[in-house]
C-alpha cells in the first residue's frame, strides 16, 4: 500500500498526474513564446509537475534508479523555478531563469513519458527492448531537440518584468 492505495491504483494515480502535468506544460510553453504567462495554467504546471517527481520516490525500490536521479534534477529545477517565481516575482533576470527551468522541469517529464513508453507499449518495446536501441535514442534526442529549440526561443521572446512593477 502506497498512501492508502494498491500498487497499480497509486500507479495509475502517478500516471494521471504525470499526463496532466505534460498536458499542462503546452499552453505553458504557448505562453511563453507569446511572452505571456497565465497565471493558472502556470500554478497548474508547477504543482502537478512537483507532485510527478515526488509521488515518483513512493514506489517501492531497493536501490538507487535512474528516475530517481531524473526526479531529484527535476525537484531542483522546479525548486529554482518557483523561487524565481514566487520570491522574485519573475522579475527581471529571474523571468528567464524561471522560463528555462520551466521548460527543463517540462523537458524532464518527457524524457521519462519516452522512457515509460518504451517499457510499457508494445509495439515501442519491440523496437527497443532494453532501451539503448537506436529506436529509443532517436526518439529521445528528437525530444531533446525539441525542447532545447523551444527554450531558445522562449527565452529570446519573453520579456522581464522590470523592477517595481507589479
Amino acid at each position: 500500500m502506497i498512501l492508502g492505495m494498491s500498487l497499480p491504483v497509486f500507479t495509475a494515480f502517478h500516471v494521471i498526474i504525470s499526463l496532466a502535468a505534460l498536458v499542462a506544460g503546452f499552453p505553458l510553453v504557448a505562453g511563453f513564446l507569446k511572452s505571456r504567462d497565465y497565471k493558472y495554467v502556470t500554478s497548474s504546471f508547477l504543482a502537478l509537475t512537483t507532485a510527478t517527481s515526488v509521488t515518483g520516490f513512493l514506489f517501492p525500490a531497493t536501490q538507487l534508479l535512474p528516475s530517481h536521479i531524473t526526479g531529484i534534477v527535476s525537484l531542483l529545477v522546479l525548486a529554482v523555478a518557483g523561487a524565481a517565481m514566487g520570491f522574485f516575482e519573475c522579475r527581471g533576470f529571474w523571468r528567464k531563469v524561471y522560463v528555462v527551468g520551466a521548460i527543463i522541469a517540462f523537458y524532464l517529464n518527457a524524457f521519462a513519458a519516452v522512457v515509460q513508453a518504451f517499457l510499457k507499449v508494445p509495439a515501442l518495446n519491440a523496437l527497443a527492448p532494453t532501451g539503448t536501441e537506436p529506436p529509443f535514442l532517436v526518439a529521445q534526442v528528437a525530444v531533446l531537440i525539441a525542447f532545447v529549440a523551444v527554450g531558445v526561443v522562449a527565452v529570446k521572446r519573453i520579456h522581464p518584468i522590470a523592477p517595481g512593477v507589479a
